[in-house]
């Protein structure tokens, strides 16, 4: 894509964020005016409604994916768990946010899931093989699904803490020497 094609499909995935999150009702043509485009650019990179759903969603898991090796190469290990989980819960929130649109894309025979797993998966096992973590990254994420479900900033911020806690203590466990047997 040349240049400015990238830079509108940009725009139009960041505008109709921001739309779909907060506009229920949102019409394409006032996306693309308010990305400074014309109709005819949105459809050209999006040719429906839930395309530009679809678009929308992946970009915020890709962004949320990719920070994993940054995060890694920026941050000491915990840290880098860390942020990277409170970056989860915002991805989370934004994803809740877009619930409607997505059963529309999901309603239409998309599957705009299909790779999110796969891709969650890879983050965090990054992100946890450092720290020596028994935990299992399928666990971790649900674990954070039910912290995110919450809605409470101040107690996810706790959660998380609590998850810490316990994703640390678990790896010192499994490296210190062990208990003596009690005579």
């Amino acid at each position: 894509m040349r240049a400015d094609a990238v830079r509108n499909r940009g725009l139009l995935i960041e505008v109709a964020l921001d739309a779909f999150t907060h506009k229920k009702d949102v019409t394409l043509g006032a996306i693309a005016k308010k990305a400074g485009v014309g109709i005819g650019t949105l459809y050209r990179h999006f040719p429906t409604r839930e395309a530009l759903i679809e678009a929308v969603y992946r970009t915020e898991l890709e962004k949320l994916c990719d920070a994993a090796p940054e995060l890694a190469e920026t941050h000491e290990p915990e840290a880098a768990l860390r942020e990277w989980m409170d970056r989860f819960i915002a991805y989370a929130a934004t994803k809740h946010d877009l619930k409607e649109a997505l059963q529309a894309v999901i309603a239409a025979g998309m599957n705009p899931f299909e790779h999110s797993r796969a891709k969650m998966v890879e983050a965090v096992s990054s992100l946890l093989a450092p720290l020596g973590a028994r935990t299992r990254p399928l666990d971790l994420m649900a674990l954070l699904v039910g912290v995110a479900q919450n809605g409470d900033p101040a107690q996810a911020r706790r959660m998380l803490d609590l998850i810490m806690d316990g994703i640390l203590h678990g790896a010192a466990a499994r490296t210190a020497p062990p208990a003596p047997e009690p005579r």
